[in-house]
């Protein structure tokens, strides 16, 4: 049998998980007590060692269920000190998976009313980021993103906070929830400003629904990176415009397998996209609700799509190499990538 390497131990980078769904079942659970919430039974079910819920997001009905769900984790969240506990533990577990570098994707207007406001509710949070990452030593920085469910002028609120931020760890400009809602030229104006702003623009598209969706991510956003984008591979003059223009699509597997977008691992185009030289950022998405980690998504490829040990470390470097991580840090991650491959496995 053909040893193969330690993917917890690759150096890579995470550049697709978001700030709710990163907690620890455990941690969900303990703030449900503290604060006496009632999570739905299908979230308590899979918490406490159950499969991860079948969401089906790709009707209406499944969205809603989803949705719900992660409402519900959210409304556990309340004081500062949650905040600092859910931040320190996504560093620590990703940490352990092999990344040095995370970006975590947080929309703060969620947190908001319970943390004195958007600009207090966003100070709570980047204080968390800075102190999770002098503890822990990971790389960490913050992506805003709105709402499609939400009117477009929020948007534009909430790029100029994130501008106003860039000094604080704030290095992009996202756009999530369910991308049937809110056609993207409705936040032209807010992803304009993030850019001249400074901030990288990284629009969900392609999940939910098909390609058109990333080419408006493109046409409409200017996008630098694509939250998903899978769902190019159904389009090859697509693939060969993010290959060519070098667009990191940031794929979930275990998201997508989730939501019901494939039916099964092997389904997911990896390979497509990978061959078409469509540069990846493998991410955990939402791993309270998904049960998987970012390690695992490596996994994933290697068992069912076949990614030997070298294409699994350029899946690594190219999720370094998409990120907004400083030159000098991509270079030390990029030389662990050579020493992890250069490695006899164990």
């Amino acid at each position: 049998m053909e040893r193969v390497r330690d993917v917890s131990e690759l150096p890579k980078a995470h550049l697709h998980l978001h700030f709710t769904g990163s907690m620890r079942p455990a941690t969900l659970l303990e703030l449900a007590d503290k604060y006496g919430v009632r999570l739905p039974e299908a979230l308590t079910d899979a918490l406490t060692g159950g499969e991860p819920p079948r969401l089906r997001a790709t009707d209406e009905r499944g969205w809603f269920r989803f949705q719900r769900l992660y409402d519900a984790a959210r409304s556990c969240i309340r004081e500062p000190e949650d905040i600092q506990r859910l931040v320190r533990e996504a560093a620590e577990e990703d940490i352990r998976d092999g990344s040095g570098w995370l970006e975590i994707q947080v929309d703060p207007t969620s947190y908001a009313p319970r943390l004195g406001g958007l600009i207090a509710a966003m100070e709570v949070i980047l204080d968390a980021v800075d102190a999770a990452g002098r503890e822990t030593g990971l790389g960490m920085r913050v992506l805003v993103a709105a709402n499609r469910m939400k009117h477009p002028l929020d948007a534009r609120t909430l790029a100029r906070l994130a501008v106003r931020y860039t000094d604080r760890g704030v290095v992009g400009f996202g756009l999530s929830n369910d991308e049937r809602r809110g056609m993207a030229r409705d936040f032209d104006r807010a992803f304009h400003i993030a850019r001249e702003g400074g901030l990288l623009s990284a629009p969900h598209g392609g999940e939910l629904t098909g390609p058109a969706s990333v080419r408006d991510c493109l046409d409409d956003l200017h996008a630098a990176r694509i939250g998903h984008g899978v769902r190019a591979a159904e389009d090859p003059r697509l693939l060969q415009r993010l290959a060519d223009r070098r667009i990191t699509c940031e794929v979930c597997p275990t998201s997508n397998v989730a939501l019901g977008v494939y039916e099964k691992p092997e389904d997911v185009p990896l390979r497509t996209l990978f061959e078409a030289g469509v540069p990846m950022a493998l991410g955990a998405d939402d791993p309270l609700l998904f049960g998987a980690r970012l390690a695992a998504q490596y996994e994933l490829a290697r068992r069912h799509h076949g990614f030997t040990d070298r294409e699994l470390a350029e899946l690594a470097r190219q999720s370094i190499r998409g990120s907004a991580a400083p030159e000098d840090v991509k270079t030390k991650l990029l030389g662990g990538v050579d020493d992890w491959l250069a490695a006899d496995p164990a």
